[in-house]
């Protein structure tokens, strides 16, 4: 079963790559002896929106394909994930515990575009059908080097 690009995929999709690229950014702009104040809380307060947007636009982006309850999978346990994480964070903050608030932005960094930006990468997620088969051609079962990759990663017969 092919998924289509929706409005709701498109939103999580334009929203969870914008956090990934300035999620790096706004860590930067910390970092050194020429730290950047400003730019750091530009860069965060933008990466904290396009965060609960990915996370909100994911409660309705539901799945069958995979082993699910009522459609969320796995995947959706990230949702309260980013909710309490931007919560302990923000916390921080106001507690003045700025390696607290710190370590709390890397780890969700780290496990929500990362981990699972790795995840959507597979083959089998419509992310890496686009790259993998549309776009770069790899999964297309009939050709030579492409073919082979696309049965070993897809674990279809010989």
């Amino acid at each position: 079963m092919a998924t289509e690009m929706t409005p709701t995929i498109a939103i999580h999709l334009g929203s969870a790559l914008s956090a990934t690229v300035l999620g790096p950014l706004a860590l930067w702009s910390r970092l050194g002896r020429a730290q950047r104040p400003r730019l750091h809380r530009a860069l965060g307060y933008a990466w904290v929106t396009f965060m609960l947007v990915a996370a909100i636009s994911a409660i309705f982006i539901r799945s069958t394909t995979i082993v699910n309850i009522n459609g969320y999978t796995p995947i959706h346990l990230l949702i309260p994930v980013v909710f309490v994480s931007l919560f302990l964070a923000f916390r921080a903050l106001l507690r003045r515990n700025i390696t607290g608030h710190r370590r709390m932005m890397v780890r969700l960094y780290i496990a929500s575009c990362v981990v699972a930006g790795t995840f959507t990468l597979l083959p089998n997620r419509y992310l890496g059908r686009l790259i993998w088969g549309e776009w770069l051609g790899l999964l297309t079962p009939g050709a030579a080097g492409p073919g082979l990759i696309a049965r070993v990663l897809l674990g279809t017969p010989w």
